[in-house]
């Protein structure tokens, strides 16, 4: 294959892979968040940690391999990223750091403050990610201060800026009614009543802060400059599978809901990636210092090699997850929670 269409084929796959991660991981963040509102006593607690205990680690590694495929197919890309959102990325990997431990050592004592202290741990854990996440990618959606040697010669405290930290709080809620959706089709009793009146109180500010989000967008970013027909899909899916969601919901159709929410991730990071090619970091010093495909990809030899490996590997890996998914499938009570 020519290097142009190995550069687009690996901006696809770090597309997909990102997609997966929000995806999954969203979810596994929003169930964080909502530990301790619909978790009233430690075995309901227990229960709601096990929902996403076969998963959550696993859920993790579609970013590691996002992150390692750009580090290998766009290490430009991957330089100007880490080293101008080092901060934000560090207290996002110290978040993930107390979250994982938070996990294993819950378990590890009985003691109540014991197991409150790691409850904190999975909630903060869960939502500084899930903000920080959406605060990242209306960054780059937005533009940066990036210059003519690829560095990024902004402030962390411009990153800090409206627009973005409207993203950031959209991601915040919409992983959470995710994450509740999911809740629903893993609990059952009291818990799965409580994650039905939280997924219904959700639903609405979710709406209101897209909407507000995607008006702030038309002000802030090129986005409706740059439609083509993968923008415009992005977008009605967005939109379709949040009304689709709110629909199910209120009809007590929660499975078809958590499908709706999906539905709205997936075509959000569409929207997003699509608005964006062949960039991948746009500049706000000028387009001519715009990061793209092209000019901060690695050479043809390393693309093709990698894309061997990828279609591979990729394929086992994804009957693996699935397979996983198959294997803990059943609804949780709090009767017969386990410990993992």
């Amino acid at each position: 294959m020519d290097y142009q269409t190995l550069q687009t084929i690996w901006f696809v796959l770090i597309w997909v892979l990102f997609t997966g991660f929000f995806l999954l991981e969203g979810y596994d963040y929003g169930v964080g968040v909502l530990l301790p509102f619909v978790g009233k006593n430690d075995a309901e607690r227990r229960m709601v940690i096990n929902a996403i205990g076969p998963f959550w680690d696993g859920n993790e590694v579609w970013l590691l391999t996002a992150g390692g495929a750009m580090f290998a197919a766009f290490p430009n890309w991957y330089a100007t990223l880490f080293s101008g959102f080092y901060l934000a990325l560090f207290l996002i990997l110290l978040a993930l750091i107390f979250r994982g431990v938070a996990f294993e050592f819950r378990s590890k004592d009985d003691h109540p403050r014991w197991r409150a202290l790691w409850d904190a741990g999975i909630f903060i854990g869960s939502a500084v990610p899930a903000l920080l996440w959406g605060v990242a990618v209306a960054n780059i959606l937005r533009g940066v201060a990036i210059d003519g040697k690829m560095n990024y010669v902004g402030s962390f405290f411009d990153l800090l800026n409206p627009y973005a930290l409207l993203g950031g709080v959209l991601t915040l809620v919409v992983f959470t009614l995710h994450g509740g959706l999911f809740l629903e089709l893993k609990t059952d009793g009291e818990v799965r009543q409580r994650v039905q009146r939280y997924s219904r109180l959700l639903w609405l500010p979710v709406t209101v802060i897209a909407l507000a989000f995607v008006a702030f967008s038309a002000a802030q970013t090129d986005m409706f400059n740059r439609l083509n027909v993968l923008t415009v899909l992005g977008l009605l899916a967005a939109v379709a599978g949040l009304l689709f969601t709110g629909a199910m919901i209120f009809s007590q159709r929660y499975g078809r809901a958590f499908i709706g929410t999906a539905v709205t991730l997936v075509g959000t990071v569409m929207l997003v990636f699509w608005t964006l090619f062949p960039r991948v970091m746009p500049s706000t010093l000028g387009a001519n210092f715009d990061l793209t495909i092209y000019n901060a990809s690695s050479s043809q030899y390393t693309l093709g090699v990698m894309t061997v490996i990828a279609l591979t590997l990729v394929p086992v890996v994804l009957l693996y997850q699935a397979w996983t998914y198959h294997v803990f499938r059943k609804r949780l009570t709090t009767q017969a929670h386990l410990e993992y």
